[in-house]
C-alpha cells in the first residue's frame, strides 16, 4: 500500500488511542463512592508562587476504601493544599491535623449515582464524537491523496480500514463506559 496512506492510517489510530486515554483519565476523576488517588489529579497548588500539581508536592495514600490521606513534603504547604482542594470544587472537604490532610469520601445516594452515570454517558458521548471527528479527518486526508494520483480502489480500502479502527475504538469506549457505570451503581 502507498506509504502516505500507511502514515495516515497510523496517525488516525494514534489520535484515536489518545482520545481513548483522555476519556479514561476523565472517567477516573468521576468518583464512584470509593477513594481513588486519581480524584485529585486535576488539583493545582500554589507552591511558592508556582502552580504545581498536588502529586508533586505530597504523597497521596488510601488508608481505607473511604479515606484519602495527603501528606505534604513540607508542613507549611498544608493550608495551600487545603485551599486548592476546596477551590477545585470536587465536592470533598479536607480536614487536617497539622501533619496530614484527610478527606473522607461520603456514601453516594441513589440520585447522586444516577447523576454520575449521566456524567459518565456525557463524557462517553464526547469521546465518541472525538473518535468520529478523527475518522472524518483521516478520510478527508485520503480523499486529498486521490487528487495526487492515488487509485480509488486503494482509497476505498484505506477508508474501510479507518472505519474498522473507528468501530474498534467505539467498542472500547462502550466497554469503559459500562464498566464505570457498573462501578458507580455498585454499593
Amino acid at each position: 500500500m502507498n506509504e502516505e496512506v500507511e502514515l495516515i492510517l497510523m496517525d488516525t489510530e494514534d489520535k484515536m488511542q489518545r482520545a481513548l486515554k483522555h476519556l479514561e483519565s476523565e472517567l477516573s476523576k468521576i468518583r464512584a463512592g470509593r477513594a481513588n488517588v486519581h480524584m485529585l489529579d486535576g488539583i493545582v497548588v500554589n507552591y511558592y508562587g508556582t502552580p504545581t500539581a498536588l502529586a508533586q508536592i505530597s504523597n497521596v495514600n488510601i488508608p481505607d476504601s473511604r479515606t484519602l490521606a495527603i501528606q505534604p513534603w513540607e508542613k507549611n504547604m498544608i493550608d495551600p493544599i487545603e485551599k486548592a482542594i476546596l477551590a477545585a470544587n470536587i465536592g470533598l472537604t479536607p480536614m487536617n491535623n497539622g501533619e496530614i490532610i484527610r478527606i473522607n469520601i461520603p456514601m453516594l445516594t441513589e440520585d447522586r449515582r444516577r447523576d454520575l452515570v449521566k456524567r459518565v454517558k456525557t463524557e462517553g458521548e464526547a469521546g465518541k464524537v472525538g473518535i468520529r471527528n478523527i475518522r472524518r479527518e483521516g478520510n478527508d486526508q485520503l480523499k486529498k491523496l486521490i487528487k495526487d494520483g492515488l487509485s480509488e480502489d486503494l482509497e476505498k480500502d484505506a477508508e474501510q480500514q479507518v472505519q474498522d479502527t473507528t468501530d474498534k475504538y467505539i467498542r472500547l469506549i462502550d466497554e469503559r463506559l459500562s464498566a464505570k457505570e457498573k462501578d458507580i451503581m455498585t454499593i
